[in-house]
């Protein structure tokens, strides 16, 4: 656990960091967008931030393994693996919209064991690590380590009923895209709020229980590490829209537990 517990503190440590390059960059017009192959965009502030997130690990453990999104995978002999995100929500972060996060995870021997999401323009920030509970803290922007932060427990809602769930989403248009939006439709159906609160911050409002469901159809690994210890260890569920509770999946479904079922049956008619 102490090799667990002290990762943990890096990857608190660097995320905070890595999360002052977007927050200064937000808003502003030198983020640099370019767009990539598959239509999706990448700025300065992804690629700076990821650089920096690298550099901060590979110092402090140059045999871990490392898979971001913007820079080739490195390969490593520890038995851990991180899994890099500088900005989840770029769309949000192109447009001026505060809901996008910088996102750190940990694998040991293929289980992920930490995770971390910094929300750079909200000054917010959720981590976990397995067995040792998730937390929230909200002054992120003027800490540098978790003891400067003012934690407290995440915890998902108990929420019990459809009828009574708030479900978020992202995405809206890939629901159509993917063929899957009859699946999205009885789950609006059935719940009680739906709301186009995107990308991990959805998932975000599910570890901290302000919403009781999130539904993604399209999902890249980095995006899911963080958020299956997050989301489980805050009490929820985290699968893919299969039931399977593992990160290499290409959607996602997280909830407060209670309703995971019922959200999955409702999402297969």
């Amino acid at each position: 656990m102490a090799e667990i517990d002290e990762r943990l503190e890096l990857a608190i440590a660097a995320a905070l960091a890595a999360s002052a390059i977007p927050r200064q960059l937000f808003r502003s017009d030198a983020m640099d967008v370019t767009w990539k192959a598959d239509d999706s965009p990448v700025t300065r502030a992804d690629k700076e931030a990821e650089a920096l997130l690298r550099k901060r690990i590979e110092a402090h453990c140059p045999n871990d393994a490392i898979v971001g999104e913007e820079f080739p995978i490195k390969d490593g002999t520890s038995g851990f693996k991180w899994y890099l995100d500088p900005i989840d929500g770029t769309q949000s972060f192109i447009r001026g919209v505060p809901l996008f996060g910088t996102m750190v995870a940990l694998e040991q021997a293929g289980e992920p064991v930490v995770g971390v999401i910094v929300f750079p323009a909200l000054g917010e920030i959720i981590y976990a690590a397995k067995s040792g509970g998730a937390w929230w803290a909200t002054n992120a922007n003027q800490a540098t380590c978790v003891a400067d932060l003012d934690s407290q427990a995440a915890r998902v809602s108990t929420v019990a009923s459809l009828a009574d769930a708030a479900l978020s989403s992202s995405a809206l248009e890939l629901f159509g895209q993917l063929g899957v939006h009859e699946n999205f439709a009885r789950l609006l159906a059935q719940t009680r709020v739906s709301r186009g609160w995107s990308d991990c911050y959805g998932h975000y409002l599910v570890a901290t229980g302000r919403v009781d469901g999130m539904v993604e159809p399209l999902m890249n690994i980095w995006d899911n590490a963080p958020l299956l210890p997050i989301i489980t260890e805050a009490g929820g569920r985290f699968t893919d829209l299969a039931g399977n509770a593992v990160i290499t999946s290409d959607n996602a479904l997280s909830s407060n537990g209670l309703l995971h079922e019922a959200l999955l049956k409702t999402w297969h008619g």
